[in-house]
């Protein structure tokens, strides 16, 4: 199975975390690592870097980041550039609760991370949808 690091700024990941064990009880290897207020780059990159060698076990991991260019993001791919000879890993930034329902429940039939990440960014974008009166 693919890990999945769900990751963001203040409490977000954790609140995600909260939305999915409502919607589906806890998934199995999936962790939330939150950027608090408090963290410095360091706390964070030791944070990130835990989590993802809690998930060393897995076929991958897939790093889901709330936006790109974020610290979270940046952190993100430097752990990408670091574990790169010993795990694949891939990041999303800009997750969003559908998406990541989606991805979570793909990773029963999806085993390349790589694909994963493909999905995860065309299930974003279906995910956004703006409500018209037509539909009444």
């Amino acid at each position: 199975m693919i890990g999945l690091i769900v990751t963001g700024h203040g409490e977000l990941a954790s609140g995600v975390n909260s939305a999915v064990n409502v919607l589906v009880g806890q998934p199995e290897s999936f962790l939330c690592v939150d950027y608090l207020l408090e963290d410095s780059t360091d706390d964070f990159e030791y944070k990130l870097k835990r989590a993802i060698e809690e998930l060393k076990h897995c076929d991958g991991i897939l790093i889901l980041s709330d936006m790109v260019n974020s610290a979270p993001y940046r952190i993100s791919v430097m752990m990408k550039e670091k574990f790169h000879l010993k795990q694949d890993i891939e990041i999303v930034a800009g997750f969003n609760l559908g998406m990541v329902m989606s991805v979570n429940l793909a990773r029963g039939y999806i085993s390349s991370v790589f694909d994963l990440a493909a999905m995860a960014a065309q299930e974003g974008n279906k995910q956004i949808y703006k409500y018209t009166a037509e539909e009444l």
